[in-house]
């Protein structure tokens, strides 16, 4: 089995402490990567994230923090990036450490803004990193339940089947269970544009649409996310697997999905700075919406549920005229 040695999280949000809470409770010892040092000192004063899921709890002991980007990456073997996408490029620019024979593992389900590719792209495009040194995370799976220790599924997804059964090794446990997938690409697309729908989803849930139009709309997104997949990254895929439908569907509909939660303060008339600014965290299908707009202009893909977000969103057509449309196109 693959050594994937020393293990570090990149990033201090939620999920990013989700992901930590599983590993040290394999490894027993972690690196982390905290922009501010004063959160860093809260952390370990109080034995717990001080911003996100207060009720996962650290050994800080099994914890080296540092806010400099470089120790982390100088020391640990496999670095777990979990920034938000639209803030993964300025952490990246403080890195002096050469990437290229890091393992690399991301579990940002967003898109790198002004570039306009999966975060697997960006790594092997800008810092050299072969395609079988990447890996992502994939599943429906909030933070906020991982954290709480419910059960859930993850899959990890990477070109290197012996790298990617081995990161498991560090995930599974009795509340977490586990495949692998070949499929990075798909996966990590997948995850950008179920942030999307969830949108969609709110935005509806705002404007009284009922359940049985959500189960409409939904049946129509993931028929939507496998033609673009398809158009992306022709491989066999099972689009039904949890780590593709199973992720919309949570997304689409759970009260913890930010995504939806934007939505749907759209839909109740707020302005999109508006909404941003009361939800005080980062909506990843507002900025995905933006990037997929753009990369379907030169794959042309029938997206009328995308097309419809970035309407609403970036061209400020009203909800209410944008989703009624919308509805027409659907069978």
């Amino acid at each position: 089995m693959y050594n994937i040695g020393k293990i570090a999280i990149i990033g201090g949000g939620s999920w990013a402490t989700a992901i930590a809470k599983i590993i040290v409770q394999h490894t027993h010892h972690i690196g982390w990567y905290i922009r501010r040092d004063d959160r860093i000192e809260e952390f370990k004063r109080l034995g717990h994230n001080p911003a996100y899921l207060f009720s996962a709890h650290f050994d800080v002991n099994e914890i080296f923090f540092s806010s400099d980007i470089n120790k982390i990456a100088d020391a640990y073997d496999t670095l777990v990036f979990v920034t938000p996408s639209p803030y993964l490029k300025n952490h990246l620019k403080k890195l002096r450490t050469n990437l290229h024979d890091k393992f690399i593992v991301t579990a940002i389900k967003g898109i790198v803004p002004d570039e306009n590719v999966v975060c697997s792209e960006y790594f092997h495009q800008m810092y050299d990193v072969p395609y079988d040194n990447i890996a992502c995370i994939g599943g429906p799976s909030h933070a906020e339940e991982v954290a709480m220790e419910r059960l859930s599924y993850l899959t990890v997804a990477c070109s290197d089947s012996e790298k990617a059964d081995s990161f498991t090794s560090v995930l599974s446990s009795d509340y977490i269970k586990t495949k692998t997938s070949g499929d990075v690409i798909g996966i990590e697309y997948a995850s950008v544009l179920k942030n999307v729908y969830a949108i969609a989803a709110g935005i509806c849930n705002g404007l009284k649409y009922g359940d049985n139009f959500q189960a409409v709309l939904m049946s129509n997104a993931v028929q939507e996310m496998g033609r673009f997949l398809t158009a992306v990254n022709p491989v066999k895929r099972d689009l039904y697997d949890s780590v593709y439908l199973g992720d919309l569907l949570v997304t689409g509909y759970s009260n913890f999905s930010r995504n939806r939660t934007f939505g749907t303060m759209i839909g109740k008339g707020y302005s999109i700075k508006s909404a941003q600014i009361e939800m005080e965290m980062i909506a990843e299908g507002y900025f995905g919406t933006k990037c997929m707009k753009e990369i379907n202009r030169h794959l042309h893909v029938n997206m009328p549920i995308l097309d419809a977000m970035y309407n609403i969103l970036y061209e400020r057509i009203n909800p209410k005229i944008e989703i009624k449309l919308l509805t027409d196109s659907f069978r």
